[in-house]
């Protein structure tokens, strides 16, 4: 999310998180002078996504946007979680799922992650609107719950039932709800909703 307007319709929805993209190479990016909206619901989870960036830009980050949450979507080391964990950031630590991925990989973050987030490996860094196998997550140990994202839209959402016995917190759609990259189609997400409350 960056456009004003666009951030208020969807806020309008109430969901329960919101991501703003400060990686400049992302076509999502909000831009040099970009701010949250002064109305923007206190009930709302602002989430800032991070990829491979200094540690003081994302906790200087944090505090200008007062950010609820970081998201670390590159390869960012334990290290980093840690000291950024103990400086008070909440994280998600996200993890490229394809039939290789070695689930021992999230055991070194466990301790300082608050929630993990399962997306499809890409070229890039998220936003390619392709489901992953969500069998892989049957390899996977459950002790941090996860955000489950990678091309969720209306037309496939009602397959998230399929995983409800795992540790599935959140779902995390991005690409397939959008108009253009950044602008995000309310009647979508609407609709996205009202289908989670029947599963």
């Amino acid at each position: 999310m960056r456009e004003p307007e666009n951030i208020r319709e969807v806020a309008s929805l109430r969901p329960d998180y919101m991501g703003f993209i400060f990686f400049e190479k992302s076509k999502r990016f909000v831009g040099k002078n970009f701010m949250v909206p002064n109305d923007f619901p206190k009930e709302i989870m602002r989430v800032g996504i991070f990829v491979n960036e200094n540690v003081d830009t994302i906790l200087k980050m944090v505090h200008s946007h007062q950010l609820d949450f970081v998201q670390l979507h590159g390869n960012e080391p334990v290290d980093e979680c840690k000291f950024l964990k103990e400086s008070g950031a909440r994280l998600i630590k996200v993890f490229s799922m394809d039939s290789g991925f070695d689930f021992n990989t999230t055991k070194q973050f466990a301790p300082y992650a608050d929630y993990f987030l399962f997306d499809t490996k890409t070229a890039g860094y998220g936003g390619s609107g392709k489901l992953f196998d969500w069998d892989l997550l049957k390899k996977y140990d459950q002790q941090v719950p996860f955000f489950l994202s990678g091309g969720l839209s209306d037309e496939n959402i009602r397959q998230v039932a399929e995983i409800k016995n795992k540790n599935l917190y959140a779902v995390d759609v991005n690409s397939r709800v959008e108009t253009t990259p950044g602008l995000k189609n309310s009647n979508k997400i609407k609709s996205i909703k009202a289908i989670l409350t029947t599963l």
